[in-house]
């Protein structure tokens, strides 16, 4: 396997490029300012990405879901659960039941398949749970 050098003198123009665009640093997430900054790229990003793996942003997509994850690992107690597993923790703390969840992911009959684990939530299902949480999507892919 041929591995290529990269040279950082060729990349810091990009990078710099990128982060002004975005007005915050892409990196470590160290405060909830940045958390939030960071979610709301990645929900933006997961809006034109979608399920598309082969999206020309699906990488930054990648790279925002990882430091976003880190940063919940760190600092919010939540537990490394399959999606379903976390919905259903969310709906026992919130005391919600099923038909509770209409708006956000459809009818009863779609929630209990996802909660029994024959469909998984989609990105407009994950999205539109982490509004209703107060959490990220990354929680529900």
């Amino acid at each position: 396997m041929n591995t290529v050098a990269i040279d950082p003198k060729i990349i810091a123009p990009a990078w710099h490029s990128l982060e002004k665009a975005l007005s915050f640093k892409v990196g470590t997430i160290h405060n909830k300012i940045q958390y939030k900054q960071a979610v709301n790229l990645m929900n933006a990003v997961l809006d034109i990405v979608g399920d598309n793996e082969k999206h020309e942003l699906s990488g930054l997509l990648e790279l925002l879901g990882r430091l976003v994850e880190d940063f919940e690992k760190e600092h919010y107690a939540t537990p490394d659960a399959e999606p379903r597993e976390v919905l259903r923790l969310l709906m026992e703390k919130n005391g919600l039941k099923q038909i509770d969840l209409s708006d956000e992911v459809g009818r009863q009959s779609v929630v209990s398949e996802i909660l029994s684990g024959k469909r998984k939530i989609n990105v407009r299902q994950a999205k539109a749970l982490a509004v209703r949480f107060g959490v990220s999507a990354a929680a529900f892919i």
